[in-house]
């Protein structure tokens, strides 16, 4: 699973070996799906990082240009569709818009 968070984070242009370092991974996955680094704050709120993670996902999936489909395939088997993005053709096309 590290090999393809590995994977996706070279494909968005930074550094791979982030996927590694706790808290620096959830940055870097921030900065990637365009949200402030202050969401770290809403990830430690029970029952409301289910919602932050949740669009947090949704919005991976979206800036590889995947849409709602893939985000409930990357929420309930991801063990299957982080691979799924991190080796198909998928590109990285930016964070969505707001």
């Amino acid at each position: 699973m590290l090999a393809c968070i590995w994977k996706v984070y070279t494909k968005a242009g930074k550094p791979g070996w982030s996927a590694f370092v706790p808290i620096y991974n959830i940055v870097v996955l921030l900065e990637i799906v365009g949200k402030p680094t202050w969401w770290i704050i809403l990830m430690l709120i029970p029952i409301v990082n289910i919602f932050v993670g949740i669009s947090v996902q949704h919005r991976l999936s979206l800036s590889f240009g995947k849409d709602a489909g893939f985000t409930v395939g990357l929420i309930f088997l991801p063990f299957i569709f982080f691979p799924v993005l991190a080796f198909s053709d998928a590109t990285y096309k930016g964070a969505p818009a707001n």
